[in-house]
């Protein structure tokens, strides 16, 4: 039996312009620009920089809908829609500039010798037959950024044998690793533990007593001295706690990672580029977008006279009518495309602006214990937007101001209470941690109990096992790592 019914549905959806919009607001300035150059190089109507000729009329008519299934007309496309006889000015068109570092306009490209390539360089120097040259790129070849070669070498052998078709043995492969890889620089390179790493760097140094008492801690109390058993190195070693102490000065001189000092390391470290800048000026904030966030943009004067010469035509061929259909659909994406700069802009401002007048006292002083607890759900209801929309802001951008560059991330904090009930930044109590662990005894370092207590005594009520997360995001060891002689 056939029954007939009525649904309703309430259905919320996004159009892909609001998702292309989305995805424009989260992207960083370079990301930007690698968008917008891929915007214009694939829509001619699109184009930078000033135009003199006349601009297309701010008011374009979206009433034809190409995805449609009705096919239109040319005959039906109202060309005055898209041209305006009189000279509009650019700035209508224009994606307005709201900063003045125009002298931002390029970015240098880090160029050199790679890491690995320059080990290889090195081993030209030497004098090899086949196979010791093959076991020496291949032992090169092994190490990681760091500078260290992680694996077994009875697993190397076996590799030269299946990948190189090398059949040698462990003694010539470590052979080769002490008396070929163990020379290169930077000095450490190849070695296969942090001891070796240090005793390596020790022994290429002149000889003289504390080095020579460094290496022999190095190579019998290795445990010992990472772990910092003073008391037992002294009893050990039959020395004072001042030549201990020249030792330990003597180790901390030399790099735990030779592989990560290299000028010319795969790894490149990125250059951040400010999507904002706060000036501090007479005593009050100045807030201001990247210029290169802010481009000129306007519909290319060679369409604009394309439909000019449609219009003006008398006789229109299929093949003119067939290319008003491409211009217009150009000259849409075109234009949406501005307005969604033009979105992205405002977004970011008034975001921005508003996290800057959250944090107020903190941009004033650069006092991070000024940093209010603030959460994305603050933000979003001061500007009338989506949390999501805040999200995409803070995880992505930078901003330039008179104490650095920050992740604009960084700002936000969750809340704790203090003993007087009042709500402090979690971002504060970590910073008077941190000051706290700096003025320590280093000779006596504080636990985390009695880091709990002081941090209790100047107000902030918080147990051991936070104290002891606390330190572990700031990267600090535990009290027995922080002790120095």
């Amino acid at each position: 039996m056939l029954k007939q019914s009525l649904q309703y549905k309430l259905l919320q959806k996004l159009s892909p312009q609001q998702i292309q919009l989305m995805k424009l607001i989260q992207l960083p300035t370079q990301a930007f620009e690698e968008r917008l150059k891929q915007e214009i190089e694939e829509n001619p109507a699109l184009d930078t920089g000033k135009d003199e000729s006349d601009s297309v009329d701010e008011d374009l008519s979206n009433e034809f809908d190409d995805t449609g299934s009705e096919k239109i007309d040319a005959e039906d496309i109202n060309i005055d829609e898209y041209l305006s006889d009189d000279e509009v000015p650019n700035y209508k068109m224009q994606a307005n500039n709201y900063s003045s570092d125009d002298e931002e306009k390029s970015v240098p490209y880090a160029a050199g010798t790679s890491f690995h390539q320059s080990l290889k360089n090195q081993l030209n120097t030497y004098s090899f037959d086949d196979e010791e040259k093959s076991i020496a790129e291949f032992l090169v070849g092994s190490i990681d950024d760091s500078g260290y070669i992680r694996r077994d070498i009875l697993d190397l052998v076996d590799d030269l044998a299946f990948t190189a078709n090398v059949f040698t043995t462990e003694e010539k492969v470590i052979a080769i690793l002490k008396k070929v890889i163990h020379t290169l620089d930077p000095i450490g390179v190849g070695a296969r533990d942090l001891k070796e790493c240090l005793i390596i760097q020790l022994k290429r140094k002149d000889k003289n007593k504390t080095r020579s008492l460094a290496i022999d801690i190095l190579e019998n109390a290795f445990d010992h001295f990472v772990k910092k058993h003073y008391k037992k190195l002294q009893e050990k070693f039959h020395i004072s706690e001042e030549e201990l102490k020249e030792v330990n000065i003597e180790i901390s001189k030399l790099n735990p990672k030779p592989g990560s000092s290299y000028a010319g390391n795969n790894k490149i470290a990125e250059q951040i580029v400010p999507d904002f800048s706060i000036k501090l000026i007479d005593g009050e904030l100045d807030l201001v977008l990247n210029s290169r966030n802010a481009p000129e943009l306007h519909i290319s004067k060679e369409y604009n006279n394309m439909l000019k010469g449609y219009k003006e035509s008398t006789v229109k061929s299929k093949s003119q009518k067939d290319a008003v259909f491409f211009i217009k659909q150009k000259l849409d994406a075109a234009k949406w495309f501005i307005d969604a700069i033009k979105q992205r802009q405002q977004t970011l401002l008034v975001t921005m602006n508003t996290i800057m007048h959250y944090q107020y006292d903190y941009f004033l002083t650069g006092d991070e214990r000024k940093l209010k607890p603030m959460i994305l759900k603050d933000i979003a209801d001061k500007i009338n937007m989506d949390v999501s929309t805040v999200s995409r802001v803070a995880n992505s951008k930078y901003v330039s101001t008179p104490y650095g560059t920050k992740l604009i991330k960084e700002f936000f904090s969750e809340s704790m209470k203090n003993d007087q009930g009042e709500d402090v930044s979690t971002k504060e109590i970590k910073k008077i941690l941190e000051n706290v662990v700096a003025e320590e005894n280093k000779k006596k370092p504080l636990t985390d109990e009695k880091l709990a207590a002081i941090l209790k005594e100047k107000g902030y009520p918080i147990a051991r096992r936070t104290v002891a997360k606390y330190r572990e995001q700031l990267d600090l060891p535990v009290a027995r790592l922080r002790k120095e002689i």
